[in-house]
């Protein structure tokens, strides 16, 4: 079979990471098409595009959700490619599949991946099958008197899920049996609303864990390295709002087996692309699979800063089916680098998100620092999409000095006319808990706690 070339690419996406795609393209030879919402057309990625096509009104199910417009637009427009980013359709099975019939190259892995990672009882019992350790919890979607039997028999705490869910999306907690069922139709609800699927599955709840993905990339050949791991536990509502790399608490023998795990659970998946394995760390450092995020994520360039490797380029070029041109040896860790995801947020209001105008902008910079965004002074920033408008990143040879960094960045970064959240980021660095990276999946929600009562977190 012929190898994929890809000429021009169709972005399907938006902000800063639309606009990441369109440099890597530029410096790749690709022309590079974005496709935007009304809402957009006056945006970053759009007025620096090689072309730009409006898929849509301004609500996201209107534009950056509707496959059948999106397809559409790449085909009129000559494109051989479609780059989904990350959110929307990035994970859609279908969407996938629909790009391969009409002849398009998606940028990600094949339709039949997605469709079996996203299924979290499928991808369970996959890993199962491999040995690698999963959480105990139930092998199939449960109707809600045989997850509350899963949950007697596993025992409590334990969290119910969405079987095709993601992003903190259709997940509740329940305590005990007493909770259960509130917990259950709660999260079929929001499941429901916003995956359009009812299947709901129990595991065992882990308390105050470590939330550790490994960046992995694999080809269409069976090779697959991994490119080490972050520490994504700052998160509240299972949002991240703080990444690092290598993870500061982690000694080699771990770092060894959790990041050589990731590889096997790519291989035993088929994968064939860039993307993640998540696990969640006790405080035995035992390490449990979670899931697996097919696309690029949004903190990809802090991998990119310790390994000097293009995260997007890569990505295309596996997309071409390209061989992956590194061997494992050949991927090595650099010094520490840190992401803080400044978004439309008030840390005052319980993360609220914020709209507004933006009057003025001063943006940080100098050695070490790296500005992911598509903000401008004058730009509108909406209610409507992810509250996320920039990523600071920091690089140094040792985390105290890429803290200090990212403090020294937070302190310059100015969004006059929208409230964002870069002083809560500066709060945390502050903390002795994050300084010491003793903090689990529950210090952000403690601390945000603290901020809005106006009180120190102890």
């Amino acid at each position: 079979m012929t190898e994929p070339v890809i000429h021009k690419l169709f972005v399907a996406n938006r902000g800063e990471i639309a606009l990441r795609i369109l440099r890597t393209c530029r410096e790749m030879g690709i022309t590079c098409v974005i496709g935007y919402s009304k809402a957009d057309k006056e945006s970053l990625p759009v007025l620096l595009a090689d072309e730009a096509v409006c898929i849509g009104d301004s609500l996201a199910s209107d534009s950056y959700l509707n496959a059948g417009s999106i397809i559409q637009a790449a085909c009129l427009c000559g494109c051989d490619a479609i780059h989904p980013g990350f959110g929307f359709l990035s994970e859609n099975a279908e969407f996938a599949r629909m790009v391969e019939a009409c002849g398009l190259v998606f940028v990600g892995p094949r339709w039949q991946v997605i469709s079996q990672m996203a299924d979290k009882t499928k991808a369970r019992s996959l890993m199962e099958k491999a040995g690698i350790p999963v959480i105990p919890g139930s092998e199939k979607p449960l109707e809600e008197e045989e997850a509350l039997e899963t949950a007697r028999v596993i025992g409590y705490p334990v969290v119910i899920k969405a079987c095709n869910g993601g992003g903190g999306k259709g997940m509740r907690i329940a305590v005990s049996e007493e909770e259960f069922h509130d917990a259950y139709q709660t999260a079929r609800s929001e499941a429901v609303a916003c995956f359009g699927d009812r299947r709901m599955y129990v595991e065992k709840y882990i308390g105050n864990p470590k939330h550790v993905e490994v960046q992995v990339a694999a080809d269409s050949y069976g090779n697959c390295i991994h490119l080490f791991e972050r520490d994504c536990s700052f998160q509240v509502r299972n949002q991240k709002l703080i990444e690092e790399t290598p993870c500061a608490w982690i000694d080699e023998p771990v770092r060894e087996q959790i990041c050589r795990t990731a590889a096997k659970a790519a291989l035993q998946a088929g994968y064939d692309s860039i993307g993640t394995v998540e696990f969640l760390v006790d405080d035995q450092f035992r390490f449990y699979f979670m899931e697996m995020n097919t696309r690029i994520q949004v903190e990809h360039p802090i991998t990119e800063m310790v390994t000097g490797v293009d995260l997007v380029a890569l990505q295309i070029r596996l997309a071409c089916r390209e061989k992956l041109p590194y061997t494992q040896e050949e991927i090595c860790l650099h010094g520490s680098a840190l992401e803080c995801r400044i978004n439309a947020q008030d840390p005052e209001q319980n993360l609220q998100p914020s709209a507004g105008t933006v009057r003025f902008l001063n943006l940080p910079g100098g050695k070490g620092v790296r500005v992911d965004t598509a903000m401008y002074q004058g730009m509108e920033v909406y209610p409507f999409y992810d509250p996320m408008l920039c990523k600071l990143i920091t690089f140094s040879g040792t985390r105290d000095q890429c803290i200090q960094k990212m403090k020294t960045a937070i302190e310059e970064f100015v969004a006059d006319g929208v409230v964002t959240n870069e002083a809560f980021h500066y709060r945390a660095l502050e903390h002795e808990t994050f300084r010491n990276a003793s903090y689990s999946t529950s210090f952000a929600t403690r601390l945000l706690q603290e901020t809005e009562a106006g009180h120190e977190l102890v």
